[in-house]
């Protein structure tokens, strides 16, 4: 190992200040000793450039090096962070996120598992699309351009991603498959076109599914106040899973209880039925489905009639309004003037006893209650409730009971029910759902009111071709699996608006049918880009494969991911649709785990503080705003400012521009910024002095002076009572720092705001070790070492300069680590045996500090009372003071290791006890 020199300290073979003009020259260009040999001991704004332009080319060739390699026999670990859409720039939203997968990538690769943590590009999408109209460039020109320049920022925050598994949605090596999985479902009976009454953004002129309407009837998107339309569209029949997936939410136990009550209850009670109903609009006719959901479908066999909300889609469709009579249009017309019945004149047939049953439309709030807004429809069963009995009585239905019973669910009886009449009522409901289960044409067993099925349809041109062909005669046509992918053609212009801009492409459009030969059409509208994101974790175990989406024995050897990593937004629509496809691929065989996400961490968002002139709702930038009084105020009027924290926008002047904090403040500093104050969970108020706070210089210090005093000569074995202190306090400090800082990233929760702090902890405590424990302490040694690894998932760059100070010392003590690899490569520190134990000590209830004791006293309380009286903190506190009684635990816990306590409880004389916090 070479010589190290430290910098205003004259070293042996290295020249003074006044032997050299090379050393003044030295000065004035600063070098790094990874370049130079020489430890610069001040890090400041130039060191710490040195430092990251050096280091970061190197860290990126490290990250190339981490390629996931199937073969390792070593245990695998998937951390995965939501792939971000590629809007043109970093925010400090995704900062954080990709900071809190990068750290948990290190902390699991240096703790032996093969990390696989991929990055890819959500690319589809409105934005794109709008932005490159807005530009006069094409959707792909944009995209494109823009994941290049976000790949250099990721780059440039040297984040250890697995990039040689890059995927991109709008790519045809990836949305071939996306295709391929929407020709499985097809095929499956799992995608279906219906007329529907949809949700239009007219801004963004697109169909919006109900999750993307937020709760004032606005979209998701642009914010715009969503209008409703009839147009045809595509779905996917999520109904078909929600049982099985509120069912799943049970084996989910690693994720928040907050984010699976909220799924359980989007989808709702799927313990109903949805029965198709065959109306007859003209004598004869009966193509027309209609599906019913009931709740209770063990009373089917006493449906008597049907009742339609005023809003239900069949009233907006021209061909079922002039199936009825003029002066019934005339009455539905008036509906929202007053409350009424009003009997259609048409019926429906019973799916299980062909009975006409006649189809009512009505306002009344005895049948469709104003909460209930998601209820279109309502199977009149007399047997099932007193209002749904007085409709068919003050109508004059007849209807037959098919209960007997004291409306209990285990006593009441089935009749009138053919072969499921004598069930007890319970029991009834199961085999009734079975049997729609086993014959499918009855309808969907096991659905709930609430949650309808995904509607995947845009009249947009930037995302993934539906593969379906439109033939005259063969009705709707999946494109033949070796015909995919159906490319996405580039059309000249976009507009953005009216319907379905691949309507321009003729060429493209008009094709020949797969089955007849005949001529046929593409289906021009494109699919929701959360379909595209519905998968992508699982291409990312075989991105390369042009054979397939993925090999199942290579999803298998990853699958499920071990951590995934996103906002609090994605709660309900992401996730919940990822859910519903890892289950569909499930039933395929093609993957083993029917849960794609083992371990879920919702990051809070980062908020800005935000200026608004209350009278107009006006933001304001900072620089318009007076600081000068107590309260900020408008520049230009004086007027009072509305201050809040809200998430970051461009739009509210109150984000914040990642590039300029890594100019400022460098890289290292700002990935330790946005996780030190808050666990990841919680919301960030964001705030630049907590980057002028950054104490990576204090752990430079420790580097400096431990490289001074190492290289320096002379006998440093000098053992006294002191030095025997000194390293009982360090060693017991290490073990606890390390054991906290590794169960906090195995918790729930993942709080790495409580690693950090207990990473200054440490530091503050070697800070107080005197030179002659610096000099010579193999523990103090090995607690150095052991603080810049575990400081190195969050700032790679200056612990690698430090880790190369450290091992270019001339005296080492401690053999713990291989000091020819770098920093990232080390493996994670071990808490060492040790046979001394911490004793929290207390009085009256108040901690006062801690002293080590030998573990051989653990079950001796009078031997450690006499060490805590004869100890400094006993002096301090517990002279001249009378002790009523002493209460002892020996197998306490403190800060994730086992720990003694004693706790001195005084006379009751208001004896005063000075509180102290522990190191």
């Amino acid at each position: 190992m070479a010589q190290l020199g430290v910098r205003r300290h004259l070293i042996s073979g290295l020249p003074s200040r006044t032997q050299s003009h090379g050393y003044i020259w030295r000065k004035l260009v600063r070098c790094i000793y990874s370049k130079t040999g020489i430890w610069e001991d001040e890090y400041n704004a130039s060191t710490r450039q040195e430092v990251e332009a050096y280091w970061k080319e190197k860290i990126h060739k490290y990250n190339e090096s981490l390629a996931y390699k199937p073969q390792d026999n070593k245990e695998k670990y998937y951390v995965l962070s939501m792939f971000p859409y590629p809007s043109g720039k970093l925010h400090m939203g995704h900062v954080r996120v990709y900071t809190i997968s990068d750290a948990v990538a290190h902390f699991h690769r240096m703790n032996g598992k093969q990390v696989l943590h991929p990055i890819g590009w959500d690319a589809f999408g409105l934005p794109a699309e709008n932005a490159a109209i807005e530009r006069g460039l094409h959707a792909d020109e944009w995209t494109y351009s823009n994941i290049d320049y976000m790949r250099k920022q990721l780059k440039d925050l040297s984040m250890c991603f697995n990039w040689e598994r890059e995927v991109t949605t709008c790519s045809p090596d990836y949305y071939r498959w996306t295709q391929y999985l929407f020709v499985k479902m097809f095929k499956a009976g799992l995608a279906y076109q219906k007329e529907a009454l949809v949700n239009w953004d007219p801004v963004d002129q697109t169909v919006l599914a109900n999750e993307q309407v937020d709760e004032n009837g606005c979209s998701w998107r642009s914010g715009a106040k969503v209008e409703k339309r009839l147009l045809k569209q595509w779905f996917l029949k999520q109904q078909h899973y929600n049982k099985a997936l509120v069912e799943s939410l049970e084996d989910l136990p690693d994720w928040p209880s907050g984010v699976k009550t909220m799924q359980a209850a989007w989808i709702g009670d799927c313990d109903g039925c949805t029965f198709n109903f065959k109306l007859q609009m003209n004598p004869g006719d009966s193509s027309f489905i209609l599906p019913i959901h009931t709740p209770t479908p063990e009373l089917i066999y006493g449906a008597a009639y049907i009742v339609l909300a005023p809003y239900h889609t069949l009233l907006s469709k021209t061909e079922f309004m002039q199936c009825l009579s003029e002066e019934v249009r005339n009455r539905i017309q008036k509906l929202d003037k007053t409350t009424q019945d009003i009997d259609l004149g048409i019926c429906a047939v019973h799916p299980l006893t062909n009975q006409l049953l006649p189809i009512y439309v009505s306002n009344s709030p005895s049948i469709f209650n104003e909460d209930e807004t998601h209820i279109e429809c309502r199977l009149g069963i007399p047997s099932a409730s007193k209002e749904l009995a007085e409709f068919a009585v003050h109508h004059g239905i007849d209807f037959v009971p098919v209960l007997v019973g004291e409306e209990d669910l285990d006593s009441d009886v089935l009749i009138n029910s053919k072969q499921f009449s004598g069930l007890a009522r319970n029991k009834g409901r199961v085999a009734v759902l079975d049997y729609v289960k086993d014959n499918n044409s009855l309808g969907e067993a096991w659905t709930s009111p609430r949650q309808h099925d995904w509607l995947v349809s845009r009249q947009r041109y930037w995302g993934t071709p539906l593969p379906i062909i439109h033939c005259e005669k063969c009705k709707a046509v999946p494109v033949p699996e070796s015909d995919l992918p159906v490319i996405l053609p580039k059309l000249k212009s976009v507009s953005g608006k009216g319907i379905s801009p691949l309507l321009q492409a003729t060429d493209w459009l008009n094709v020949k049918c797969p089955q007849c030969g005949g001529d046929a059409k593409r289906e021009t509208d494109t699919m929701d880009t959360f379909v595209d994101s519905a998968w992508y974790f699982l291409r990312y175990t075989d991105p390369h494969n042009e054979t397939e989406p993925f090999v199942k024995d290579k999803a298998d050897s990853l699958m499920p991911v071990d951590m995934y990593v996103g906002g609090q937004e994605h709660a309900l629509l992401h996730l919940l649709y990822a859910r519903f496809f890892n289950h569909f691929i499930h039933d395929q065989k093609m993957v083993s785990h029917k849960e794609p996400f083992k371990r879920l961490l919702v990051q809070g968002l980062v908020k800005g503080q935000s200026y608004k002139v209350a009278s107009t709702g006006q933001y304001l930038a900072p620089h318009q705003v007076d600081f000068s009084g107590d309260e900020p105020v408008a520049k230009e009027t004086g007027e009072k400012l509305i201050v809040q924290w809200e998430k970051m926008s461009k739009s509210k002047h109150n984000g914040v521009n990642p590039e300029e904090l890594l100019a400022k403040y460098g890289t290292d500093a700002v990935r330790i910024a946005v996780l030190k104050n808050v666990p990841p969970r919680q919301d960030m108020l964001w705030d630049e002095q907590d980057l002028e706070g950054d104490w990576i210089p204090n752990v430079w210090k420790l580097v400096s002076r431990f490289i001074k005093l190492r290289n320096e000569l002379g006998n440093t074995n000098k053992q006294t009572e002191d030095v025997e202190r000194q390293e009982d306090e360090i060693k017991i400090k290490c073990n606890e720092t390390i054991n906290m800082i590794t169960e906090s990233y195995q918790s729930r929760n993942t709080t790495l705001n409580l690693v950090i702090n207990n990473l200054i902890g440490l530091a503050n405590r070697l800070a107080k070790a005197s030179d002659h424990i610096i000099k010579s302490s193999t523990t103090y040694e090995r607690a150095l070492c052991s603080l810049v690894i575990m400081v190195a998932p969050f700032a790679p760059h200056v612990t690698s300069e430090m880790w190369k100070g450290i091992a270019g010392v001339s005296n080492h003590a401690a053999a713990d680590f291989d000091l020819e690899k770098d920093v990232l490569e080390q493996q994670w520190p071990q808490a060492i045996e040790s046979d001394l134990l911490p004793l929290i000590i207390k009085v009256n209830n108040n901690n006062i500090g801690k002293i080590p004791v030998p573990l051989q006293h653990r079950q001796n309380q009078d031997t450690l009372q006499d060490l805590v009286m004869k100890s400094a903190i006993g002096r301090e506190h517990l002279n001249n003071v009378q002790i009523r009684k002493v209460i002892y635990n020996p197998s306490a816990k403190f800060k994730g290791s086992t720990a003694a306590l004693i706790n001195f409880v005084l006379e009751t004389n208001k004896q005063k006890v000075k509180k102290k916090s522990s190191e």
